[in-house]
């Protein structure tokens, strides 16, 4: 039988995507988010227990909602006296932008069963997604392991962020004045800045992003905030898939 000779490059580079594509790994490049996580969720904790809610409760909030803006909502909404179905329904709508996270992802885990695919599209959020979509520019496959290196340290961090602000926010009434609410838009900035850079399509991904700001102000006027963030993702996908086209 005759074997056949692997080029020491060619080894070398499959030794170091396979480093880049472990649970370490994963946990590793989830940390440039963590601050942003850490304030927004500290935030969160002290919003939900000025509405009332016991720590158990956040923390069981946390663990099965798991989504920040749906959070604070829904903390608005129980320290209003809202009604359960109109809570839902809320959050539903507020969410319906992961649909657009998981479709951008898909093409990545299709090999995948449902089931593990549940696994990961269930813990997916705006961070874990800009942070992925990241990784995506410069590589041509997502690890599976990878993903839940990334999500499950997401999530943990979520976790311990709103259980600290129930417990310590009392002597942080108001969170702003930290600073801390700018942290995750900063983040994003960062992320957006890193992708923009690696692709190297400047002009394009200025024409799309100006485009997504006008449809997301037009739509948030005329119908509400979240469905302008909807409507301003799906219009400006088509618009960068026509532009790529054009060219």
């Amino acid at each position: 039988m005759k074997l056949e000779h692997v080029p020491a490059e060619t080894a070398a580079a499959s030794n170091r995507e396979d480093a880049q594509d472990t649970f370490l790994q994963g946990v590793r490049d989830c940390l440039p988010t963590l601050l942003g996580y850490l304030s927004i969720g500290f935030a969160a904790g002290v919003v939900e227990k000025t509405a009332g809610l016991s720590v158990a409760e956040i923390a069981m909030i946390s663990i099965i909602l798991y989504a920040g803006s749906a959070q604070f909502i829904a903390a608005g909404m129980i320290a209003a006296g809202s009604t359960a179905t109109s809570i839902v329904l809320t959050i539903l709508l507020v969410n319906l932008r992961h649909l657009l996270l998981s479709a951008a992802l898909s093409p990545y885990f299709r090999h995948l069963t449902p089931l593990r695919n549940m696994l990961i599209g269930g813990l997916l959020t705006d961070e874990t997604f800009g942070v992925a979509i990241q990784r995506s520019t410069s590589s041509k496959a997502i690890s599976e392991k990878w993903m839940h290196g990334l999500n499950l340290t997401a999530y943990l961090n979520w976790l311990l962020a709103n259980v600290a602000g129930a417990f310590f926010g009392q002597w942080i009434a108001n969170p702003e004045q930290w600073g801390l609410d700018f942290a995750l838009p900063a983040m994003f900035i960062g992320l957006l800045v890193l992708t923009i850079q690696s692709r190297n399509k400047i002009v394009t991904d200025i024409l799309v992003g100006a485009a997504a700001v006008v449809i997301a102000v037009g739509v948030s006027v005329l119908w509400s905030p979240s469905m302008g963030v909807i409507a301003a993702a799906i219009a400006a996908s088509m618009i960068g898939v026509l532009i790529e086209r054009w060219k």
